[in-house]
């Protein structure tokens, strides 16, 4: 079953994106499609756009969220300076977690790259609940993200932010 929303959902963030230039458009309605598909399991989805030597807060779902997140800081901040998907099963075993909500019990966050491999967003999902992700979710939502990704590249070159 959760495969199956996963293969419903990858397909419905290709079609919402296409063609749209504006990045903050792209980037809240995946979010609230994300939050959509699984609000039993993650009370909160949203992106972190890089700006300059910082993680600054995007479009979200959720309760309110940090603003700004450094570079190798926290989940965020490792995802993207290594550039990899993190899932934490256990955010209070994380080695310098920032708890922005203290409802937070587990976490995945997975790097947008461009097509030269430059991060330049993190999807970023919470939930309520200890080890609520998995290598499926993992997959997914690295799809989800690559298609974002390449919308993203998509709007920059067209001027767009």
């Amino acid at each position: 079953m959760k495969e199956e929303n996963y293969r419903l959902l990858v397909s419905q963030v290709d079609a919402l994106v296409a063609g749209e230039t504006d990045a903050t458009a792209i980037l809240a309605n995946v979010s609230a499609a994300l939050h959509d598909a699984f609000p039993e399991r993650f009370f909160w989805v949203g992106f972190y756009r890089v700006v300059g030597d910082e993680l600054l807060l995007g479009p979200f779902q959720g309760p309110v969220a940090c603003y700004h997140i450094g570079y190798g800081k926290g989940v965020c901040g490792t995802a993207w300076q290594r550039g990899e998907t993190i899932v934490v099963p256990d955010v209070e075993a994380f080695p310098g977690h920032i708890a922005c909500s203290s409802l937070s019990r587990s976490e995945i966050v997975v790097p947008l790259k461009h097509a030269d491999g430059t991060v330049c967003a993190v999807l970023d999902i919470d939930s309520a609940e200890l080890a609520a992700f998995d290598d499926t979710d993992r997959h997914y939502l690295e799809q989800v993200a690559a298609v974002v990704a390449r919308q993203l590249q998509a709007a920059s070159e067209n001027g767009q932010q």
